[in-house]
């Protein structure tokens, strides 16, 4: 094989990365010399405003038809709204309604957002079954931690965005929910056998490939019954063996991001690169700061793994097709309208509320949560709408303190994900012993459930949930369909 064509083949795989909101020219050059496309990333700048993205895509577009992809879970990982919060609740959220309709409805809106863009490659939904209560990467990320309602809101996600014209990439392969490990940082592992992964984490996956999901996302965890040491991304039992035989799917496999730890950390991108190709992947998503030189590296390590036998040119030519016929689906027209007011209507059918909520003009402490890397720095709470909201330090802050600022005055303690921080739960329940009136906003997982106050679960921490929780709490008036607000005398 000449090296123009090994080169153009090598291409086909790579979705890279680039910093701005305008594509440079070597990436342009990459696009006409094959590359499938580019992955965008709020924290590189290309998603500067709606009216930017678009410009930024349609500068792609009069190269070639490049898949655009993003991760925009609708959720608390957001690129479209990294600035101001999601329209849109989360997969819990919405796994906690259980309303498939809804979640289609979202999706779809979703998608037609995504669209309307010039985004078609979306790296979404997460089809993890989340049975860790500890898990720091998943989260309010998954449905929920039952499969069978997983996989029903899996179904309707991918239809819903894809009916809007948005491939579909079901995540993470073979299944991010049961561990308690990052791997960004390091490589998770799952003690699971072959017959839990079947019952448990291909319940899911499954379901996605029969509603014909478009991509799927290999996932940089190890399973010793399945991968033995070597993570899901680099591994052909996973891939080739599981995804490809035992599931029958013969979509478009894309890693996970390459530049993670667990996938690359002990080999450098380019040797990771060839791994996942050889165990069966077609797209590589790079990472967000692999540039120019980056990516050549990479392609001369895949050709250089072909000439060296290490690699076939087969396998790359089965991926070219794959490719090909993902882009040859996204060239027949789709359409669908935005539809935002279901977002907020979904995150307030998906609120659960123990206690009273009776409050007028509350002090509101909000404990400042670590946003994990997928989510990022995405703004959550309630300060749109309480710019009075104290931000605290749980590990500093002093309980006497706020108690004093709440004298005489309601009580709100906004959590995210407390089951995870000690610091917070210990600062709560101080806050809750002096104050058994208070009322308590959990923003992420409703794991602990203190018994001694009014208790709000919103299952996320997007802007709608916030909203959401805002208009129980008479921080805000009802906000309708049509975007007005219906004040608190009004509503009844």
């Amino acid at each position: 094989m000449s090296d123009p064509s090994l080169e153009r083949l090598v291409n086909a795989t790579l979705l890279v990365p680039f910093p701005g909101a305008a594509a440079p020219r070597w990436v342009l050059e990459g696009l006409e010399r094959g590359v499938s496309g580019v992955t965008l990333f709020a924290i590189n700048g290309n998603v500067p405003s709606a009216g930017g993205l678009t410009a930024l895509t349609a500068g792609l577009r009069a190269t070639s038809e490049a898949l655009v992809s993003i991760d925009e879970e609708g959720g608390d990982v957001t690129r479209l709204a990294h600035e101001t919060g999601s329209p849109y609740p989360g997969s819990a959220a919405l796994g906690a309604l259980d309303d498939t309709a809804t979640t289609w409805r979202v999706h779809r809106s979703l998608g037609a957002e995504l669209r309307g863009a010039g985004v078609n490659l979306d790296f979404a939904p997460s089809a993890d079954v989340n049975t860790a209560d500890d898990n720091p990467i998943i989260g309010t990320r998954a449905f929920g931690s039952d499969p069978e309602l997983v996989a029903r809101h899996i179904t309707a996600a991918v239809s819903g965005l894809q009916e809007a014209g948005v491939a579909a990439c079901a995540k993470h392969f073979p299944g991010h929910g049961a561990t308690s490990q990052d791997s960004h940082l390091e490589v998770p592992s799952i003690d699971a056998d072959l017959p839990l992964l079947e019952r448990r984490e291909m319940v899911p996956f499954r379901a996605a490939i029969e509603a014909g999901v478009q991509s799927i996302m290999t996932a940089h965890i190890r399973v010793p019954a399945l991968t033995g040491a070597t993570p899901a991304t680099l591994s052909p039992a996973a891939i080739t063996g599981l995804l490809r035989g035992t599931l029958g799917y013969d979509g478009v496999v894309v890693t996970d991001a390459l530049d993670m730890r667990a996938a690359s950390g002990a080999m450098g991108i380019p040797e990771a690169a060839v791994r996942a190709l050889a165990a069966g992947a077609d797209l590589l998503c790079l990472g967000s700061k692999e540039y120019e030189d980056s990516v050549r590296a990479i392609r001369e390590q895949i050709m250089a793994a072909v000439r060296e036998g290490r690699l076939s040119a087969e396998r790359l030519e089965e991926s070219a097709a794959r490719i090909a016929a993902l882009k040859a689906w996204l060239a027949v027209p789709r359409t669908a309208e935005v539809d935002r007011a279901v977002g907020l209507e979904a995150a307030r059918r998906a609120i659960r509320v123990t206690g009273s909520l009776s409050v007028a003009a509350p002090v509101i402490v909000e404990l400042q949560a670590p946003s994990n890397i997928a989510v990022g720095p995405v703004p959550w709470g309630f300060g749109p709408w309480a710019p009075d909201a104290v931000p605290v330090d749980a590990e500093t802050a002093d309980p006497d303190e706020l108690l004093a600022r709440a004298t005489g005055r309601p009580l709100v303690v906004v959590v995210r994900d407390a089951h995870r921080y000690a610091g917070h739960r210990a600062l709560v329940t101080t806050l809750l012993s002096a104050r058994p009136d208070a009322v308590l906003v959990e923003m992420g997982l409703p794991v602990w459930r203190p018994e001694t106050a009014a208790y709000v679960a919103t299952y996320g921490a997007t802007r709608a949930n916030a909203r959401a929780a805002a208009e129980l709490l008479g921080l805000v008036g009802e906000e309708t369909e049509a975007g007005g607000t219906i004040t608190s005398s009004e509503a009844g």
